[in-house]
């Protein structure tokens, strides 16, 4: 059976004794995501089939996700588990508001200025704290990182892949 699945994060790496997995989260709703009873997907490096696993808890420390699945119930068991990839069912995406979009729809978005130019790509969502900051990968030149908020980004469209940015004084050096 092919499922469809989007990355949610890394497990880099055990916590504690009794199996629990510290997660580098790539998910844009860590709450939902990783509610008790929520379904995800281990895929394990060199391994075609992957582990479905049952969240039993979750809860952050520091700059990662702790997470215990149902399945797992050793710290050898979750030692096993170091460097596999947490994956979501696609259909399991909950909907989301006006104005709202998944990380998936947004990388790979092409990024163009007010005058039309084009900027680059979207290549990364980085979360540091009070909004998303977009990497934008630039032909040439390093990369320009472009906060998510209202003042600078003025128009997305998922549909044609396009993001239009108001270029503030020192946003995007040349």
């Amino acid at each position: 059976m092919e499922i469809e699945c989007l990355n949610v994060g890394k497990i880099v790496n055990t916590h504690g004794v009794r199996g629990e997995v510290r997660v580098v989260s790539k998910t844009d709703f860590p709450e939902e995501r990783y509610k008790k009873g929520s379904v995800l997907y281990i895929f394990k490096q060199g391994q075609s089939e992957p582990l479905k696993v049952t969240v039993a808890s979750h809860r952050q420390h520091k700059q990662f996700d702790l997470l215990t699945f149902e399945e797992i119930n050793s710290l050898n068991e979750a030692e096993l588990l170091k460097e596999s990839i947490l994956k979501v069912e696609k259909e399991h995406l909950g909907s989301l508001d006006e104005g709202e979009f998944y990380f998936h729809q947004i990388i790979g978005c092409e990024v163009y200025d007010e005058e039309d130019k084009l900027v680059g790509k979207i290549k990364e969502i980085l979360t540091p704290g009070a909004n998303d900051v977009w990497v934008v990968g630039r032909k040439g030149k390093k990369d320009a990182l472009i906060p998510y908020i209202p003042s600078v980004v003025k128009k997305i469209d998922i549909s044609s892949k396009t993001v239009h940015i108001e270029v503030m004084e020192g946003l995007i050096d040349e």
